[in-house]
């Protein structure tokens, strides 16, 4: 499941492609009344970044190393155990994301 929504968060049609286009559009039109409107659609856009990284997060904090290579999340997920999540895409490109609390 947390594959499924992960595409959600950064696939083709993902969160952050959608917020990018909008906040992409908001400095290229010319007229100053769609901006606004355009602002506000990319930082909603945004905002369902972080809930839908809220429910990977969910779905994945308590999965033992078994489970994980069992769901074929291992792709994605490589360590736990310290506060730097790292992530694999399917080219086999590595991406580090520091986790700050």
């Amino acid at each position: 499941m947390a594959k499924i929504i992960m595409t959600q968060l950064g696939g083709p049609d993902g969160e952050a492609g959608a917020a990018m286009r909008y906040l992409h559009q908001r400095f290229s039109c010319p007229y100053s009344k769609v901006t606004g409107v355009l602002t506000d659609i990319g930082t909603e856009e945004l905002g369902h970044m972080e809930m839908i990284a809220a429910i990977v997060y969910q779905l994945t904090k308590n999965l033992c190393m078994d489970e994980i290579k069992e769901s074929g999340f291992d792709a994605y997920f490589v360590d736990q155990s310290t506060e730097i999540l790292l992530y694999r895409s399917r080219r086999g490109c590595g991406q580090a994301v520091v986790v700050i609390e």
